[in-house]
Protein backbone atom coordinates (compact mmCIF):
# COMPACT_ATOMS: atom_id res chain seq x y z
CA UNK A 1 0.00 0.00 0.00
CA UNK A 2 1.20 3.91 -0.95
CA UNK A 3 1.26 5.65 2.49
CA UNK A 4 1.73 9.56 3.15
CA UNK A 5 2.89 9.96 6.81
CA UNK A 6 1.17 13.51 7.93
CA UNK A 7 4.06 16.27 9.37
CA UNK A 8 1.94 15.52 12.80
CA UNK A 9 3.79 12.58 13.12
CA UNK A 10 7.66 11.44 13.49
CA UNK A 11 9.19 10.74 10.31
CA UNK A 12 10.69 7.68 12.19
CA UNK A 13 7.30 5.96 12.62
CA UNK A 14 7.89 5.10 8.73
CA UNK A 15 10.23 2.15 9.75
CA UNK A 16 7.24 0.52 12.19
CA UNK A 17 5.68 0.22 8.67
CA UNK A 18 7.37 -2.87 6.53
CA UNK A 19 5.86 -4.10 3.72
CA UNK A 20 4.53 -0.75 2.39
CA UNK A 21 5.27 2.09 0.87
CA UNK A 22 5.77 5.20 2.93
CA UNK A 23 6.78 8.81 2.14
CA UNK A 24 6.40 11.66 4.78
CA UNK A 25 4.60 14.87 3.47
CA UNK A 26 8.09 17.06 3.73
CA UNK A 27 9.53 13.88 1.46
CA UNK A 28 6.90 14.95 -1.36
CA UNK A 29 7.52 18.79 -0.54
CA UNK A 30 4.09 19.21 1.24
CA UNK A 31 5.59 20.56 4.00
CA UNK A 32 3.12 23.34 5.50
CA UNK A 33 -0.03 22.81 2.88
CA UNK A 34 -3.31 22.40 4.67
CA UNK A 35 -5.40 19.55 5.67
CA UNK A 36 -8.21 20.10 2.33
CA UNK A 37 -4.96 20.48 0.17
CA UNK A 38 -2.70 18.44 1.45
CA UNK A 39 -5.38 15.72 0.97
CA UNK A 40 -6.43 16.59 -2.76
CA UNK A 41 -2.41 16.17 -3.69
CA UNK A 42 -2.41 12.88 -1.29
CA UNK A 43 -5.23 11.62 -3.36
CA UNK A 44 -3.25 11.06 -6.54
CA UNK A 45 -0.42 9.18 -5.64
CA UNK A 46 -1.63 7.32 -2.43
CA UNK A 47 -3.75 4.84 -1.11
CA UNK A 48 -4.08 5.95 2.26
CA UNK A 49 -2.74 8.50 4.75
CA UNK A 50 -1.74 8.55 8.80
CA UNK A 51 -2.34 11.03 10.74
CA UNK A 52 -2.45 12.47 14.14
CA UNK A 53 -4.92 15.18 13.72
CA UNK A 54 -8.45 13.90 15.17
CA UNK A 55 -10.17 16.81 14.08
CA UNK A 56 -9.57 16.45 10.13
CA UNK A 57 -13.18 13.79 9.97
CA UNK A 58 -14.78 17.29 11.25
CA UNK A 59 -13.17 19.91 8.83
CA UNK A 60 -13.10 17.83 5.57
CA UNK A 61 -15.22 16.06 3.96
CA UNK A 62 -13.09 12.77 2.97
CA UNK A 63 -15.63 11.03 1.10
CA UNK A 64 -14.97 12.94 -1.77
CA UNK A 65 -11.46 11.66 -2.18
CA UNK A 66 -10.59 8.18 -3.04
CA UNK A 67 -7.89 8.23 -0.01
CA UNK A 68 -7.99 6.71 2.95
CA UNK A 69 -7.39 8.16 6.66
CA UNK A 70 -5.76 6.78 9.54
CA UNK A 71 -5.84 8.83 12.82
CA UNK A 72 -3.67 7.55 15.22
CA UNK A 73 -5.11 8.54 18.73
CA UNK A 74 -2.35 8.82 21.24
CA UNK A 75 -1.74 10.98 24.17
CA UNK A 76 0.81 12.51 22.54
CA UNK A 77 3.03 12.08 18.80
CA UNK A 78 5.98 10.50 20.56
CA UNK A 79 7.85 8.10 18.94
CA UNK A 80 7.27 5.90 21.98
CA UNK A 81 3.53 5.78 22.06
CA UNK A 82 3.10 5.84 17.84
CA UNK A 83 4.62 2.52 18.56
CA UNK A 84 2.38 0.77 20.59
CA UNK A 85 -0.27 1.43 17.41
CA UNK A 86 2.19 -0.06 14.85
CA UNK A 87 0.38 -3.37 14.88
CA UNK A 88 -3.11 -2.61 15.79
CA UNK A 89 -2.08 -0.22 12.23
CA UNK A 90 -0.61 -2.54 10.16
CA UNK A 91 -3.46 -5.18 10.67
CA UNK A 92 -6.20 -2.46 9.67
CA UNK A 93 -3.70 -1.69 6.62
CA UNK A 94 -4.14 -5.34 5.08
CA UNK A 95 -7.89 -4.20 4.27
CA UNK A 96 -8.32 -1.09 4.18
CA UNK A 97 -11.04 0.28 1.98
CA UNK A 98 -10.70 3.59 -0.32
CA UNK A 99 -12.90 6.81 1.68
CA UNK A 100 -12.40 4.86 5.07
CA UNK A 101 -11.22 6.63 8.35
CA UNK A 102 -10.18 4.95 11.12
CA UNK A 103 -9.36 6.19 14.81
CA UNK A 104 -6.90 3.89 16.71
CA UNK A 105 -6.70 4.30 19.94
CA UNK A 106 -4.21 2.13 22.69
Amino acid sequence: MRILLDESLPRRFAAELSGHQVKTVVDCGWGGVKNGQLLTLAASAFDAMITGDRNMQYQQNLNTLPIAVVVLATADNHLDSLRKLAPKLLSVLTNLPPRALIELTP
